[in-house]
């Protein structure tokens, strides 16, 4: 009798039992303010992110990214944001890397406690870039003219269909070089000692695979996130995925918008395809 009463109270254990909740958000995409299907930023992220960290239950929080990144201001807000919120909540931050978190990925990644990626990812790439086309002398073989009136004379910088004049070349070194340093400045403090290499190793823009990536200390672990957190909070987890909620910025677009999206598939394509994705 004792023991058909002592199996009962097991099997109410059990049943009552609360499964533990993880809420996953997914980062997937190019880092930029506009306001777009498959773009990453502060705008559209964050109340995903206020969602997720609103589960009082849940042991951590669990953000996946995949983004060869973009924008320095939208990644350095999207990443605070994920600090400040863990920090209001006290949550553990569970990052994890799929094809890749470069540039701004990595800007965004580096806000987890833990970095968790697969071994062929793509990880750092910490450096910044301007990119763009030269057309000098195209408009005179067009039979073209072009007129352009400022107010300034460092209005028109790196004017594509003009010669590359010295003085614009060194003043967009220089503005690149101050963000490159908020960038540093932001792994070093979130990754310590944890980093591995000096900064000439680890700064220069260059990128690893995960598994280069964890001797070198810009990850933590291998692994994915399936794996990774059943092992740690036990087979029974639930896992919750924050998703945006659908509304008119999700139902298909017509007549203008068209090559807009073209354009942006252009770019998104150029984007990945640097990491040969």
């Amino acid at each position: 009798m004792a023991h058909e009463t002592s199996k009962r109270k097991s099997w109410l254990a059990r049943l009552f039992r609360r499964v533990p909740v993880i809420p996953v958000v997914r980062l997937h995409g190019i880092i930029a303010a506009e306001q777009r299907q498959g773009r990453l930023n502060i705008a559209n992220v964050e109340p995903l992110l206020k969602r997720a960290f609103a589960i009082k239950s849940a042991p951590a929080v669990a953000i996946i990214v995949n983004s060869p990144g973009g924008s320095p201001v939208q990644s350095r807000l999207i990443s605070k944001r994920i600090r400040n919120l863990a920090d209001e909540h006290g949550k553990t931050v569970l990052v994890f890397v799929e094809d890749a978190a470069a540039s701004g990925g990595y800007f965004i990644a580096v806000a987890g406690d833990e970095i968790i990626a697969d071994p062929s990812s793509i990880v750092g790439s910490i450096g910044v870039i301007m990119a763009g086309f030269g057309f000098v002398g195209a408009l005179d073989k067009l039979g073209v003219e072009r007129r352009v009136h400022t107010a300034g004379k460092n209005k028109s910088t790196l004017d594509p269909f003009l010669p590359e004049k010295a003085e614009d070349i060194d003043r967009i070194k220089s503005f690149e070089l101050d963000i490159h340093q908020v960038f540093i400045d932001h792994v070093k403090g979130r990754r310590g000692a944890r980093l591995k290499a000096s900064d000439e190793t680890l700064f220069t823009g260059e990128w690893w695979t995960g598994l280069r990536g964890l001797d070198l200390g810009l990850i933590d672990g291998l692994g994915d996130l399936n794996e990774t957190l059943r092992s740690r909070y036990g087979k029974d987890i639930a896992l919750k995925p924050i998703e945006a909620k659908r509304g008119l910025f999700n139902l298909p677009r017509f007549g203008f918008s068209i090559a807009s999206d073209v354009s942006a598939t252009v770019e998104d394509r150029a984007a990945w395809a640097r990491f040969g994705l």
